[in-house]
């Protein structure tokens, strides 16, 4: 096991009502908020309404930015930040899932910075100081309610970039697993799948020692397995949709990845040239391509960790480590088609036509994946396996 800080310095309200408790929090850092939110699902659902209402009633300003899409684009960050000076915003309240709270990661860290925000993605710049964020989350998926990652969509360049900083970690997050009931069946399977490939990528590395960490990544894993079913069949259970909740959150807070190098993070990387291109559902690009890529990578060498996994949880063990690693990528592939995800990327209607630029595109800045380096022909060579 490496050395390592460890520091999630998000505020959780977790649990019903919980929303009683923003306006309080939010004027902890100011009284003047700009609140973030997508195409009208927290305006249909009223959500929106009585979150104004709590901060009218504490005589706090509010701003507003609506529209932002799912793989958030940038000239909505742009218009955001524009808002954000404007106005003299001293908050940021984003009220969706990842995609919104990316976007106001991406606004926060822009309002303090005389460079085009873009450039954090580019590896041009990185964050030196932010506006203050916190995030009422409606949809259990990326984690972003408590890490300080963010991927942002340039509609022009169609490239979908990360950019990362602990400064960029909201402030506070409330999670109420009743707002999630309102989540369709396909987007609870996607933010099931997104949920797993995040534990994915820090559970395959090249890391001896982590026996907790990886234990933490199973548990969490077990219970993807045991609620998202639940969840799709039964969408106002309370228990399904809080395990889901709080899954999402310690999935990628920095915990499962304490003591590693690196993650890998190889697929997210494939599978941001795919949504650039084709606006694909994250969850959903994720869910087709990890099998593949597992099968792509699995050796001799590393079978271990996947026998690990199919032992500890689905139950699978055999003599051959080789055939226990390839049950174990089935039992995945199965579980995900068992949510209504697709397997191929012709089931989402995306073609082959660009997948030798996708490859070069993934690895415009080097190799990517470190528990096994892929250059660009490998990457092209897993979504060809993908089609």
């Amino acid at each position: 096991m490496k050395n390592f800080n460890f520091q999630a310095g998000t505020k959780i309200l977790f649990g019903k009502n919980k929303i009683n408790e923003l306006a309080n929090e939010v004027l902890r850092h100011s009284n003047r908020v700009l609140i973030t939110y997508g195409q009208g699902s927290v305006v249909k659902s009223g959500l929106l309404d009585t979150i104004k209402s709590k901060l009218i009633e504490k005589e706090i300003h509010i701003e507003e930015l609506s529209g932002i899409q799912p793989n958030p684009r940038l000239t909505s960050v742009r218009e955001g930040i524009k808002i954000c000076r404007d106005k003299n915003i001293g908050l940021i309240l984003a009220v969706g899932g990842g995609s919104i709270i990316d976007a106001s990661k991406a606004i926060a860290a822009g309002f303090a910075y005389d460079g085009d925000v873009w450039d954090f993605c580019t590896r041009k710049a990185t964050p030196a100081d932010a506006l203050p964020l916190g995030a009422v989350l409606t949809l259990s998926a990326t984690g972003s309610e408590m890490n300080g990652s963010a991927v942002i969509t340039n509609e022009r360049t169609q490239e979908k970039l990360p950019m990362g900083s602990d400064l960029l970690r909201p402030q506070f997050s409330i999670l109420d697993p009743v707002y999630t009931y309102t989540v369709n069946k396909w987007q609870t399977a996607a933010g099931t799948a997104d949920i797993m490939s995040h534990l994915f990528e820090n559970y395959f590395t090249p890391d001896s020692g982590t026996d907790l960490q990886d234990g933490i990544a199973e548990a969490i894993l077990k219970t993807c397995i045991k609620y998202g079913p639940i969840a799709i069949q039964e969408p106002r259970n309370y228990e399904a949709r809080a395990n889901l909740m709080w899954a999402s959150s310690l999935a990628l807070n920095g915990l499962t990845g304490t003591g590693k190098l690196i993650g890998d993070w190889a697929t997210h990387t494939i599978e941001h040239e795919l949504s650039a291109m084709y606006d694909l559902t994250h969850g959903v690009g994720l869910a087709i391509l990890f099998p593949y890529w597992m099968k792509f990578v699995l050796n001799e060498r590393n079978a271990f960790k996947f026998v690990r996994l199919g032992k500890h949880v689905f139950g699978i063990e055999d003599e051959n480590p080789m055939v226990a690693a390839n049950k174990t990528i089935d039992a995945i592939r199965d579980f995900f088609v068992s949510l209504g995800m697709p397997s191929k990327l012709s089931e989402v209607d995306i073609p082959d036509t660009h997948f030798t630029e996708m490859g070069k595109k993934a690895c415009q800045f080097g190799p990517i994946g470190y528990f096994c380096r892929l250059n660009d022909a490998a990457v092209t060579q897993i979504l060809e396996m993908s089609k």
